[in-house]
């Protein structure tokens, strides 16, 4: 996939954008705060409906503005398609595909896009929400359909817990709560469908994930992937164990071999008997909403064990493993690889080693505040931003 056109609309810093883009590497240079950055979450967010650097869309739509639009023409082979996304500081967004009115969930169908920046340091040593974002983004890219089904699990765990909430408020207790039943039906069928494709995204990543840790790290720490799930008796509110066989890890981590059925008797039963534990604090205390994805090298956790360098590794390594299985699945052809202010984070080796994995992608996006951070291969078009304004673009 080539993004060939993208054009902004009260998007962030820019009040009117257009840049053109090339197949191959394309790097945009500008100092701090000038914009760059904002380019790559543009098209970013055909993929993954939303930014990697905030959780809404508000802050996407420029000041003073109360609608961004963001279009892209991408080039699939012989085929080209136009997309385009509204985003609304109040309501619903809207989205486009050559023009005609879709639901903004088909989107991804049309756009993959694997985004690497510095905040993605936090999925190896923030909390589980960061990992468990990262899991669903990919997930969606794999199958845009789950976009639905994580946003009614979203849906039904909000009212199931609302009613949790009611019931400890007027000091409901056990089997009093009947209406609870329901909501448990249906928040057993749409997790254990989560969770089957989180075990099995953590099962595809296990090769590439290794190979691309040791291309970037230049060595084999046995980088591993495996979801901790609350069905199973994991609790997150407990603290990380000190050891890779404590017994809350072994007894929250994924059943091998889980089936649906598995899992959702698991669910059951976990619901069952943590209902008390509900009522008395009008909380969802088991689903995937709870789960964790552990990260471990040389068999040790990544968070609170790994250095900084294995850290920032495994990170990359998470991303150009996602990138490889798309690549690998995809009728589109590889996604569109982005490196946002990365290689200035890298030492000497890594940044080589990255580059070389970044040059066999069809297309890829890198910003950098200082040119020279940018690996020489991968300058081949050079496009200079500053306070929102697109000066130029020079071709190797």
């Amino acid at each position: 996939m080539i993004v060939e056109q993208l054009s902004l609309v009260d998007f962030r810093n820019y009040a009117v954008a257009d840049v053109t883009l090339s197949p191959g590497p394309n790097v945009f240079v500008g100092r701090n705060g000038q914009g760059k950055t904002n380019l790559a979450e543009a098209i970013g967010f055909f993929a993954t409906l939303g930014s990697h650097r905030v959780s809404n869309d508000a802050p996407m739509v420029r000041d003073g503005a109360d609608a961004a639009i963001i279009r892209a023409r991408l080039a699939h082979g012989e085929r080209h398609v136009l997309l385009e996304a509204q985003l609304n500081r109040q309501g619903s967004n809207k989205a486009r595909v050559n023009g005609a009115p879709v639901k903004p969930s088909e989107l991804p169908r049309y756009a993959q896009v694997v985004l690497f920046a510095p905040e993605d340091l936090q999925i190896v040593r923030g909390d589980p929400s960061a990992r468990r974002r990262f899991a669903d983004q990919l997930l969606v890219q794999r199958a845009p359909r789950l976009a639905g089904v994580l946003a009614d699990y979203e849906r039904v765990l909000k009212q199931r817990t609302a009613l949790l909430k009611s019931a400890k408020a007027r000091g409901i207790r056990g089997d009093a709560l009947t209406t609870l039943d329901v909501w448990d039906d249906k928040l057993v069928a749409l997790g254990t469908e989560v969770i089957e494709a989180r075990l099995a995204l953590a099962a595809d990543l296990a090769t590439p994930l290794s190979a691309a840790y040791s291309a970037i790290a230049g060595a084999d720490h046995h980088p591993e992937a495996e979801w901790v799930l609350s069905v199973s008796g994991a609790d997150p509110d407990l603290e990380t164990p000190a050891s890779p066989d404590a017994t809350r890890v072994l007894d929250g981590a994924a059943p091998a071999g889980a089936s649906g059925s598995r899992i959702a008797d698991l669910f059951r039963q976990a619901l069952a008997e943590r209902r008390t534990a509900e009522l008395d604090r009008g909380l969802t205390l088991v689903g995937p909403h709870r789960d964790d994805l552990l990260l471990r090298v040389r068999g040790l956790p990544v968070k609170g064990y790994a250095s900084h360098g294995e850290s920032w590794s495994v990170a990359l390594a998470l991303r150009l493993a996602s990138a490889e299985l798309l690549r690998a699945e995809s009728r589109l052809g590889d996604p569109v690889l982005i490196l946002d202010d990365v290689f200035a984070e890298l030492d000497t080796d890594r940044r080589a080693r990255l580059a070389l994995l970044a040059g066999d992608y069809e297309q890829v996006v890198v910003t950098a505040a200082v040119e020279e951070d940018v690996p020489a291969a991968l300058r081949a078009r050079v496009v200079r931003v500053e306070a929102g304004t697109i000066l130029e673009a020079t071709d190797a």
